[in-house]
């Protein structure tokens, strides 16, 4: 394939990448973009066929060991061909020796086994919808714009299998969002984040130490998302009780992702996740 290149994605390129995952019906953020970018901007790569961009692979890192693969498409009229195979391998390539995440549609499930990953398990997308009834938060939540970034990074990290510290610099920050954290004294013991996207409204993360703590974090959320207006949760079928929280709440399932790992599904406690950060980065 003498005119088929492979190059590093620039943050124009990135633009471009999540029109195409728009197109797919992923249903991307409104401002994902520049938190992507700023989690690593080495980590996204593009497939060229002479002057025309046809594929995109991102493979980004954090910290020394981990890395979170996605945005893996091609154009609908040049698949098949081998292009994204090439983008595949040189993307995977750039993050040897370190344990890679991807959250991948069920029907790749056995393409993704075949190069070596395992599944850990299912994400399922619970929509639902927004009343815009704003109520007086619990004393206990607050803005988490009111708290130390440090304090925040620190009860992020045992729940991610690297640092991530970058990346929510701008995450819980990004415009138009409502970022929240829930305190027993001074303890951050919960948090979450929800953005706009192409369609209504994401939340993620959720994260939280109890689902007790996860229940009203959601309610608050969810209240700021106007009526009519669809709000997502990305859920890890393993926690109990976060699909429970989205049943409860007149959410139903809607899609779903196989979250696999290569070489090894890392130990985190998925206990305290009840909503994924997001299926591109993890």
């Amino acid at each position: 394939m003498p005119n088929y290149t492979i190059k590093p994605m620039t943050r124009e390129d990135l633009d471009l990448a999540i029109n195409w995952a728009a197109a797919e019906g992923w249903n991307p953020g409104l401002h994902d973009a520049d938190c992507f970018y700023a989690a690593d901007p080495s980590g996204f790569f593009m497939g060229w066929l002479d002057d025309e961009p046809i594929a995109a692979i991102s493979v980004v890192k954090y910290g020394a060991s981990f890395g979170f693969l996605g945005f893996y498409m091609v154009r609908p009229e040049f698949r098949g061909r081998g292009y994204g195979w090439q983008l595949w391998q040189a993307g995977l390539a750039t993050l040897k020796g370190r344990t890679v995440g991807l959250d991948g549609v069920v029907d790749q499930q056995s393409n993704y086994l075949k190069s070596g990953f395992q599944l850990a398990y299912r994400n399922i997308r619970y929509e639902g919808w927004g009343d815009g009834q704003v109520a007086p938060p619990p004393e206990a939540i607050v803005p988490l714009s009111s708290l130390p970034p440090a304090q925040i990074i620190e009860y992020d990290r045992p729940l991610f299998p690297d640092d991530r510290t970058a990346f929510l610099r701008c995450w819980l920050t990004q415009p138009e969002s409502v970022a929240l954290g829930y305190l027993e004294g001074q303890a951050l013991v919960g948090y979450g984040v929800l953005r706009p996207c192409r369609q209504g409204y994401k939340i993620g993360p959720l994260f939280a130490d109890t689902p007790a703590i996860a229940d009203p974090l959601f309610q608050q959320l969810k209240a700021h998302v106007p009526a009519g207006e669809p709000v997502y949760l990305d859920v890890p079928e393993v926690n109990a009780a976060a699909v429970a929280l989205a049943q409860r709440y007149g959410l139903t399932s809607m899609f779903e992702t196989a979250r696999m790992y290569l070489p090894a599904v890392p130990v985190l406690p998925c206990d305290r996740i009840f909503g994924v950060t997001t299926f591109e980065l993890g």
